[in-house]
C-alpha cells in the first residue's frame, strides 16, 4: 500500500476559487466543478480500488489529478488546463510509502500510441524486406568481381547471399524482427511491459481494445501483480470482467454521495446480467 487516501476539495472550495478569479473570459473552469459534492471527496484505498462511473462522471479527471499530485509518470499528454494546478493545490493525499521511480499512470492514449507505433515499426520492417528480397536476387545473381577495397563489402554481401537460401538472408540482414500482433496483443504487451513490480499504477479505462478474453488476461496480470509482487492499483473502469476482481474496491462516482458498492450492484453490470438473462434460452444445448 503506497497510497492511502486522496481529499478532493469540497463544492464550497470550488466556488471561493471561481469567486476569486477576476476573468471572466472562461468558458470552463475543468477540471473545478467537475467533481465537486456539498462534502469533500475524500477516497480511502485498498491494493486494488476501482473508480465506476458513467461518461461525464470525473473518474478519468480523477485519476489524472491524482497522478499530478503524486507527479506520476506518463507517456502521452492529457487534457490539462489553465486551471488544473491550482485544483490540485486544493487535493491532499496519504501516502504510506516514498512512491518508487516505475510508479505511473497508463491511459487509452498510452495505448493507443503504442498500437500505433507497432503498426509503424511493423510497416518499416515489411518494407526494409522487400528491399533486402531484391538485394538478394542482385547480390547472388549479378556478375560481380572485386577492383579495390571499395568493393569489400558488396563481395561479402554476394558471399553471404549465395551461402545462404532467400529467407536465412533477410534475417540474417533485417536483425530486428517483429511479430506482427493484433491491437488486443499490442495491448496486452503495452501493459506487461510496464507494469513491474513494487509500485503504484493508475490505469484509465485499460479495457479500451481489448476483447474480453484479453481483459480476463488484463485481470489476471493485476491480479497477481497485486497479490504476489507488491503493487497497488486505482483503475477507471466500467468493465465488469475487471469489477469482478476478489477483494477490489469499488467506489460509485455517479453516486451522490460517492458510495462504495458490490460489483453486481453497478447499473453497467446489470445491463449485461439483463441483456443475457433476456437471451439465456439461446445458449441451452
Amino acid at each position: 500500500m503506497y497510497l492511502t487516501g486522496f481529499r478532493f476539495p469540497s463544492a464550497d472550495k470550488e466556488f471561493d476559487y471561481i469567486l476569486s478569479v477576476k476573468r471572466t473570459c472562461y468558458d470552463s473552469y475543468y477540471p473545478f466543478q467537475i467533481l465537486g459534492r456539498n462534502d469533500p471527496i475524500e477516497l480511502r484505498f485498498e491494493p486494488i480500488t476501482f473508480l465506476y462511473g458513467g461518461n461525464g462522471s470525473g473518474k478519468s479527471t480523477a485519476l489524472n489529478v491524482i497522478a499530478e499530485e503524486l507527479n506520476l509518470e506518463r507517456d502521452t499528454l492529457f487534457n490539462n488546463s489553465s486551471f488544473f494546478d491550482d485544483y490540485v493545490k486544493l487535493c491532499s493525499c496519504d501516502v504510506t510509502f516514498d512512491l518508487p521511480k516505475e510508479s505511473r499512470i497508463i491511459t487509452s492514449d498510452d495505448v493507443f500510441d503504442y498500437m500505433i507505433n507497432m503498426r509503424m515499426l511493423n510497416d518499416g520492417i515489411s518494407a526494409r524486406r522487400e528491399e533486402l528480397f531484391a538485394d538478394y536476387l542482385n547480390a547472388k545473381y549479378a556478375g560481380f568481381r572485386l577492383e579495390s577495397i571499395d568493393d569489400y563489402e558488396q563481395l561479402k554481401r554476394v558471399n553471404l547471399a549465395r551461402s545462404r537460401t532467400q529467407s536465412k538472408y533477410v534475417k540474417k540482414n533485417l536483425m530486428l524482427h517483429v511479430r506482427g500482433h493484433s491491437n488486443g496483443e499490442s495491448a496486452i504487451k503495452y501493459f506487461t511491459d510496464k507494469i513491474g513490480e513494487s509500485s503504484l499504477y493508475l490505469l484509465d479505462e485499460p479495457e479500451n481494445s481489448l476483447s474480453p478474453e484479453k481483459q480476463l488476461d488484463l485481470m489476471q496480470l493485476i491480479d497477481n501483480a497485486a497479490r504476489f509482487y507488491g503493487c497497488q492499483f486505482v483503475i477507471a473502469t466500467h468493465s465488469p470482467f475487471l469489477l469482478s476482481m476478489r477483494g477490489a474496491k469499488i467506489y460509485d462516482l455517479d453516486d451522490e454521495p460517492i458510495g462504495i458498492k458490490k460489483w453486481t450492484e453497478l447499473p453497467n453490470v446489470k445491463i449485461y446480467h439483463d441483456f443475457f438473462a433476456r437471451y439465456s434460452s439461446a445458449f441451452e444445448l
